[in-house]
């Protein structure tokens, strides 16, 4: 049982018989009255966000998890493949575990949480950032960038990614996984 002075974001919790994993989550200590941590939480099972408050030292039960690294496979439609790095053991998840599953190509390397009581697993975390192929973009008009101007592009997991107006197709660029968003080119 913890409490919510241990609410930390990838926390997994028990809550309203489902699993939940902290996206985010804010301690607030306002001038009058009692402290609260604000958080929103994403459903392991059914990808939903929730937006809920505690009130200070309200005790959740955590679920604990084990971290371990995989392979993405494939994905047949329904289910996303992944196979174990250490055992070779493979598993399959539903799109609704995973936050970015369009940013994510064959051969990537992700970490996914394991619930240690019944080894179902829960969620699965992509690296900070990826490095993709753009395959089609509008090419980019000379002299149109006086301002921080983007243009549409689609990367080679048929992601669509904001970019600057200098990408072209064929350029590899590095995508935050997180957002979403364009970091920058990268020079082969």
């Amino acid at each position: 049982m913890a409490s919510t002075s241990d609410i930390r974001n990838g926390l997994c919790i028990k809550y309203n018989n489902d699993i939940y994993k902290i996206i985010e989550f804010l301690h607030v200590k306002p001038g009058k009255g009692p402290a609260f941590v604000r958080t929103k939480m994403k459903s392991v099972t059914t990808g939903k966000v929730l937006d809920n408050t505690f009130s200070a030292g309200h005790k959740i039960e955590d679920v604990r998890v084990e971290t371990h690294k995989f392979q993405y496979l494939y994905n047949d439609g329904e289910f996303y493949h992944f196979m174990n790095e250490v055992d070779y053991t493979q598993i399959r998840l539903l799109e609704a575990a995973l936050d970015r599953s369009d940013l994510m190509k064959e051969g990537e390397i992700v970490t996914i949480l394991i619930n240690t009581e019944d080894n179902m697993p829960l969620s699965v975390d992509m690296p900070a950032t990826v490095i993709l192929e753009v395959t089609a973009t509008e090419p980019g008009v000379k002299g149109n960038t006086a301002t921080n101007a983007t243009k549409p592009a689609t990367v080679e997991t048929g992601a669509e990614v904001n970019v600057p107006l200098f990408i072209n197709e064929g350029d590899k660029i590095k995508v935050e996984t997180e957002k979403g968003t364009y970091k920058e080119r990268i020079k082969e």
